[in-house]
């Protein structure tokens, strides 16, 4: 349908009553007092200490107000309240629109068509579609879906879509012309692949770069989200007008998230921020009053909290602040089953959350009873018939300025516009721009005829591209699954060849003719929210450092590329190098890395560095707090720095003391490369129940039991083979109890890989604590002496009786038969599709 040129205006009712249009009569409720506000004296914000913005008066026109009243009119309550929630496409099909009037779906970091990652983009734009058509055949209003997906940095779910640097490298490049063409670009293809709204941009203003999603930030100072935010949401959005809907190949866009994210203490993801208003004002209303000013369409609220009190039940930020001063017209959509962290609250039941200023819940897999639900409280009157409307009335506004009344999509399908040679271009131009040059003792820019050895990780697009793409963690990526993409070496052997020199791959570093110089490239391996936590900046593997110490040693001029997420301490690794570059998540363009370092064949810069740190780099490893203007303020690197090869220093050598203890434990990984990961440690039980420590060679009880050694795997001896004998027993890794409850929300799973090397003579478990479930038939279906990967979902142990809260075991094998399986690489891991829940 179209939206009508004009509408008739009505009166809406008070909320002493509900309002049926199909019906023309008033539905009496029973009043039910709604629940006490959550809200403390030391989150009670004071509207009038706030700054003063306004959602453009083209938001809010007469003729879009007037169309949305007379669709109210005719809808149903049931109709209302769908429109208030959102459900994944992991767990909802399109013919579950014909009984359900939800007003929109998302796609989740790991949720895809057919649940495969991969998926063409045809794939894509057949299911946005099919959800599309099922929701035209309802009955009724009619309301188009709403249809969000998380395009960060670029369409980053898409294979071929083009991947621009993380915000991080965005921000180092202090460019806001920049991240307005990005946000085109980043529109149009997602536009072209049937999705109406991205969940962006994100304007957290992170302070402790121990936080996981810290290269979600643009700079540690608010100064560069404020001067960002407005250009992005032009980019994705256009500049709404009151004579017609967004533009072609563009998308409504969702500030997030609201509020302090990015202050949590400890840089704890979904954490609290515990600090003054003053401060909440200053550092992380960030460029929120400049996306609204610019008239971005949803704002996302934050899982975190204020001095205790999570923001998705603060109904003096949500709404006294939010609708007063910011003057936001735009609707509110809560983060993924936010609402059910909140007090006397669950995934599937919050009013507390929707009367504290939630317009749409985002309840990915508890949609239909959160529905039913959120329905019975309106009909009981706990929910205020006048605040659904409200929230219904904002909703369907965005709806009408997207466009989504109109049944055209003219750039739907137009597949050639993905990883387009214009965007491809465009993100060359981003990366160029966010290297930021830490080091350089005269080895660069390398002359293009030069015999150049290129080390490391140099050719791997998913490392370089970080979390948050194809995957919600972005792992399990290889280099065929960005067939628009060129790697770093891609790039460097381009330039190189082109130059009239040559240039030579060698993952570590071996060669047989002496190079040149050599690029080693390295840094951390993707990962996104609360996975990226870490308790220290130490940048762990050594491998990278001995490679640059044998360079070294051998007299080879080396430059390290720094590929990371965040600052960290790597004055061991700047020290090796003659030439340091932190590089963060440059994404598919390699090239744009080749750009600056390689020079023309005489040594002179074809492009020069011009980004500079928007994240203060840390003098020591301890992590805590490091930003410019705090008290004591002491970097190795300030914010701003930055060198040019037209304005260069020379750097001494750094103190190798990184100020911490040996590293801290790890939450999500257990048996990696042939050890068990401090504090883990393996332990075996008897089937009589008597312990042992998991030592090699250990044999087994007389009286049954089981037995471990070490053996090879994946590489020498990064295994353990698991012997059960005479009534079995079970293998498990202990420590100390952790809390891996956010993991479990997040649907991360237990995985291992495993080799059957004697079938089971009996039932064979997989336990979590006390939880357990039984993988007889997974393990009868793997062929003897063939690896295979098994990951169980953490929510299914823990509905099988596991306490995620306190895990003190996070994995076991447990038979009461005789069996022998090997296995490695034991670990938490992302569900991209591939994890299960077996039955019993």
């Amino acid at each position: 349908m179209r939206m009508a040129a004009t509408a008739l205006v009505i009166t809406l009712m008070s909320s002493a009553c509900a309002i049926d249009p199909g019906m023309a009569r008033a539905v009496p409720v029973q009043a039910v007092t709604p629940q006490a506000s959550i809200v403390t004296e030391a989150t009670r914000a004071q509207p009038a200490l706030w700054p003063r913005a306004a959602s453009p008066a083209a938001m809010t026109d007469a003729t879009t107000e007037a169309f949305v009243t007379d669709l109210m009119s005719r809808m149903t309550l049931e109709e209302k309240v769908g429109q208030t929630i959102q459900a994944d496409i992991g767990s909802i099909k399109p013919e579950d629109l014909l009984t359900y009037p939800l007003g929109s779906i998302l796609a989740g970091g790991n949720s895809s068509p057919g649940s495969d990652e991969r998926a063409s983009a045809q794939k894509w734009v057949e299911l946005a579609r099919a959800f599309r058509a099922a929701a035209a055949q309802r009955p009724g209003a009619r309301i188009p879906l709403i249809y969000g997906i998380d395009a960060v940095h670029g369409h980053n779910n898409i294979v071929g879509a083009t991947i621009f640097p993380h915000n991080i490298g965005l921000g180092a490049a202090r460019d806001p012309d920049l991240i307005r063409r990005i946000g085109e670009a980043t529109a149009l293809e997602v536009a072209v692949t049937g999705a109406d709204w991205t969940f962006g941009p994100t304007l957290a203003v992170p302070q402790d770069d121990r936080w996981g999603r810290t290269y979600e930030g643009y700079a540690e100072n608010p100064e560069v989200a404020k001067s960002y935010a407005g250009p992005m949401t032009l980019g994705l959005q256009g500049a709404l007008s009151a004579d017609h809907p967004l533009a072609a190949g563009h998308i409504a866009g969702s500030a997030k998230h609201f509020l302090a994210d990015g202050g949590t203490t400890g840089g704890k993801d979904q954490g609290d921020f515990a600090g003054s208003e003053q401060e909440l004002i200053r550092t992380h209303l960030s460029g929120y009053p400049q996306a609204i000013d610019a008239g971005v369409l949803s704002i996302m609220a934050s899982f975190s909290s204020w001095n205790g009190v999570k923001h998705s039940g603060n109904e003096t930020i949500l709404t006294d602040v939010l609708r007063g001063p910011l003057g936001f017209a735009g609707f509110v959509v809560s983060d993924w089953n936010a609402h059910g962290q909140l007090p006397g609250c669950s995934n599937e039941s919050c009013a507390l959350a929707f009367n504290a200023g939630i317009d749409m819940f985002m309840a990915p897999d508890s949609w239909k009873p959160l529905y039913q639900n959120t329905l019975a409280q309106v009909k009981s009157g706990e929910i205020p018939m006048a605040r659904l409307d409200e929230a219904v009335r904002r909703i369907l506004r965005a709806k009408v300025k997207t466009g989504l009344f109109n049944e055209a999509r003219p750039v739907e399908g137009h597949y050639n516009e993905l990883g387009s040679p214009a965007h491809r271009a465009l993100a060359r131009e981003a990366v160029r721009k966010s290297l930021v040059l830490l080091k350089n003792d005269g080895v660069l820019p390398i002359r293009a005829n030069a015999r150049v050895l290129v080390a490391g990780h140099a050719d791997d697009i998913g490392q370089a591209s970080g979390g948050w793409t194809l995957t919600w963690q972005g792992t399990g990526n290889s280099n065929a699954d960005f067939p628009n993409g060129q790697s770093i070496w891609g790039g460097i052997k381009e330039a190189v060849a082109a130059g009239g020199g040559q240039a030579t791959l060698s993952a570590d570093g071996a060669f047989t003719q002496k190079p040149d110089v050599a690029i080693v490239v390295f840094g951390e391996t993707p990962y996104a929210e609360f996975q990226g936590d870490v308790d220290t900046l130490d940048f762990e593997p050594t491998g990278p450092l001995e490679t640059l110490k044998r360079l070294k040693a051998a007299g080879i001029p080396t430059v390290s590329v720094f590929l990371s997420g965040r600052p960290m301490w790597t004055n061991p690794e700047i020290n090796a190098s003659d030439a340091f570059v932190a590089a963060w998540l440059p994404g598919t363009e390699g090239a744009g890395v080749a750009d600056v370092l390689v020079g023309d064949a005489a040594g002179k810069p074809r492009n020069d560095f011009t980004g500079t740190l928007s994240f203060s780099w840390p003098k020591t490893a301890k992590g805590e707090p490091l930003n410019v203007g705090q008290p004591g303020y002491d970097p190795q690197f300030a914010y701003g720095y930055g060198l040019t090869y037209a304005r260069n220093a020379r750097v001494g050598l750094l103190s190798e003391d990184s100020g911490v203890a040996n590293a801290g434990g790890s939450l999500d990984r257990y048996f990696v490369d042939g050890r068990f990961v401090a504090p883990w440690s393996l332990m075996l039980r008897d089937a009589g129940g008597d312990f042992r420590l998991g030592a090699e060679k250990s044999g087994a009880s007389p009286r049954g039991g089981v037995s471990a050694r070490a053996t090879d795997g994946a590489g020498q001896e990064s295994a353990r083979a698991l012997i059960f004998s005479q009534g079995g027993g079970q293998a498990m890794i202990v420590a100390q109890p952790v809390d891996l409850t956010r993991q479990s929300n997040g649907e991360m799973a237990i995985a291992f890989r495993y080799r059957v090397d004697a079938r089971p003579k009996g039932p064979v478990f997989l336990t979590l604590g006390a939880g357990s479930v039984d993988i007889s038939s997974l393990i009868a279906a793997a062929p003897v002496g063939e690896w295979r990967t098994l990951k169980v979902r953490l929510s299914c142990l823990r509905d099988r009786g596991a306490d995620i809260a306190a895990v003190d075991q996070p994995w076991g094998l447990r038979t009461n038969a005789d069996f022998a399986v090997t296995v490695e690489d034991i670990r938490l891991a992302s569900n991209e599709g591939d994890a299960v829940c077996p039955t019993q």
